[in-house]
């Protein structure tokens, strides 16, 4: 009986990545979780909390390849505990796929959660939501917002999905001053608001640029753009026009705000808003969550992970404390 030489053993282990041995360690470890009476939730959190979107499809292709089953309906159907559950297959889509799922829910109940998405994304991150969108629902994403919303939101939402926006941190001086100009003349400075100004200039306009039509609107007429919007709008415009504006200039804030907002209710007694911590922490886990923890230890002079920690419990908390401190 011949073996194999030492030297081609070590070829043919070498010839193996190691992201493809740990996936396949990840698919077993996972498939046993599953096993038995009971879901060994604490296993499962182990693992996937401390993924990187990559390993997370490597291991979804192990575990579909290996036990003839597709993992996120074994997490499905395995997970039962709610809030755990809606966070992990959350966690597991694809970012635009993610994003999809999360508009397609509020277009037909809480629609300032898309509005919240859309307005908050950059144009690639559009263009891969549309895509997905899409491919979910067979539906382009333009005529369901269309059958949805109504009125200036409306007109708003769909010029922002349509348009393409410059991604870069340019500026063009001449341009901003006259946007600057244009947005005052067709808001403060007449009676009635000249709606069709804010929605162009909004949707067509980068980031870079409309945070620096804030600054130079705040220098020429001593009021920020933000007051003025909030002074000549309302509803569901209003806070599309703030949500695109307040990303542009700074995103890390904006999700820090709206943390804080779910992780303190006005109304004590509604406890907290469990659905907006999941989606905004499982979203911007991979994007920007280090800048969100800064801006909210900033504001509210403590830590983001020590108020997720102090306000959630079991399985669920320590999900979401792994995706703020994955090194943790």
């Amino acid at each position: 009986m011949s073996t194999a030489h030492p030297e081609v053993k070590a070829a043919q282990a070498e010839s193996v990545p190691p992201e493809i041995t740990n996936a396949w360690n990840d698919a077993t470890s996972l498939h046993r979780a599953f096993e038995g009476k009971g879901c060994d939730e604490a296993t499962i959190v182990n693992i996937l909390a401390n993924r990187s979107a990559t390993e997370r499809a490597l291991i979804r292709k192990e575990y579909n390849s290996k036990f003839s089953e597709d993992l996120d309906i074994a997490l499905s159907k395995e997970l039962v505990t709610g809030d755990l559950k809606e966070a992990v297959l959350l966690w597991m889509r694809e970012p635009g796929d993610r994003d999809a799922k999360l508009v397609q829910q509020a277009l037909t109940g809480e629609f300032n959660i898309a509005i919240e998405v859309i307005c908050s994304r950059t144009p690639s991150q559009i263009q891969a939501l549309k895509q997905a969108y899409r491919s979910m629902s067979g539906v382009d994403l333009d005529k369901d917002i269309g059958n949805h919303a109504s009125f200036d939101h409306k007109k708003l939402l769909l010029a922002y999905v349509d348009t393409t926006r410059f991604e870069g941190p340019e500026v063009d001086a001449k341009i901003v001053e006259k946007d600057v100009k244009e947005l005052y003349k067709d808001g403060e400075e007449r009676l009635g608001t000249n709606e069709a100004t804010f929605i162009r200039i909004f949707t067509e306009r980068s980031s870079a640029h409309l945070a620096e039509i804030n600054s130079v609107y705040r220098h020429l007429y001593e009021n920020s753009l933000e007051k003025a919007v909030k002074k000549e709008t309302s509803g569901r415009f209003e806070f599309a026009l703030l949500t695109i504006l307040q990303c542009a200039e700074n995103p890390g804030k904006y999700f820090a705000k709206a943390l804080y907002e779910a992780l303190n209710p006005l109304i004590a007694i509604t406890g907290i808003d469990k659905r907006k911590l999941t989606r905004i922490i499982v979203s911007r886990a991979e994007i920007d969550i280090e800048q969100i923890k800064a801006e909210y230890k900033k504001e509210n002079k403590k830590s983001l992970s020590d108020d997720v920690h102090s306000k959630t419990s079991g399985n669920y908390r320590s999900f979401l404390v792994s995706l703020l401190e994955p090194n943790h």
